[in-house]
């Protein structure tokens, strides 16, 4: 079987980062490696690490880098550059894998040989391990999973509903060529990655819970404080408005109007009501262009 490098950016999670190796040692799949590095942590997360490499180190290959902080995408760019795997999944130090993912992942991508990289679903934790949801995509984010059936569905769903639950991912490592790997700066990298990838229908699908992903109060994604909020709707918007020129119509417009329903959220967490108004009819109009415009014959050649 191929090498699989477990990529794991960890970063103050000194309660669930042994949870997360575990995980790894535990999944039957045998062709398998960690690479983790701790991105600077101020709490025990590198003893944690330290602790179950002594004791478990022995079992497979495990390289560990501890460094000072440089951010989640440099971190995943840093463990891509060390992995030895032909194939990439990717962690997180306070979520963990779910028995049987890597080796469905793996034959997904073995048996679809156009596509860089394969998603899954996930289950929903709290900070104790309890089960809160079967399902990440439905029930936490409510996507519709038929849409992620096809290329065109999974580019769509991609730009209109970003519905991916934890670390469910994994890449051939040759997809960072396609995707030209994380782009260092954003706080909220997985989106952007993402995007380039589904633009080139190089995104696949299983109908597998690969993962938990837990629910602590820390997600970064998930703060409920309004300044933060605005700063990560504006990342994001920012992401719609670049990754846009990648697709071709009708995705091209509806990643347009994708970030103007994000500029709605950012006036309305600043109390501008008229500027909600705006970006939501713009965002109407631009959807409605999106469902009478058809990929142009070219478009639709070189995609053939």
């Amino acid at each position: 079987m191929p090498l699989v490098s477990v990529l794991i950016p960890a970063f103050n999670h000194e309660r669930f980062v042994r949870r997360s190796l575990d995980s790894v040692l535990e999944d039957p799949y045998p062709a398998k490696e960690i690479v983790i590095v701790d991105d600077g942590s101020t709490d025990r997360t590198a003893d944690e690490i330290e602790a179950w490499i002594a004791r478990h180190g022995h079992m497979l290959r495990v390289e560990y880098v501890r460094r000072e902080n440089r951010g989640i995408a440099a971190t995943l760019n840093e463990l891509a550059a060390r992995a030895r795997g032909e194939f990439l999944r990717l962690g997180a130090s306070d979520d963990y894998l779910l028995p049987g993912g890597l080796d469905a992942q793996v034959r997904y991508l073995l048996t679809h040989p156009r596509k860089r990289a394969v998603i899954g679903d996930s289950i929903v934790v709290d900070g104790s391990g309890k089960k809160l949801h079967e399902s990440g995509m439905r029930d936490l984010h409510g996507a519709d999973k038929r849409l992620y059936r096809s290329d065109d569905g999974i580019r769509r769903a991609v730009i209109t509903q970003w519905a991916i639950g934890g670390p469910v991912a994994l890449l051939r490592k040759d997809a960072l060529e396609t995707a030209d790997r994380w782009t260092e700066g954003l706080r909220i990298d997985d989106w952007d990655f993402f995007l380039r990838l589904a633009a080139c229908d190089a995104l696949g699908f299983i109908d597998v819970s690969v993962c938990a992903y837990r629910l602590h109060g820390n997600n970064v994604s998930k703060t409920r404080h309004a300044a933060t909020r605005i700063v990560n709707l504006s990342e994001s918007r920012h992401v719609a408005l670049r990754r846009a020129s990648l697709f071709d119509e009708p995705c091209r417009s509806l990643l347009r109007a994708q970030a103007h329903y994000i500029s709605a959220k950012i006036a309305f967490l600043q109390k501008r009501p008229a500027s909600v108004a705006l970006h939501l009819l713009a965002f109407a109009l631009l959807r409605t262009t999106s469902k009478l415009r058809l990929p142009s014959p070219s478009a639709r050649l070189e995609k053939a």
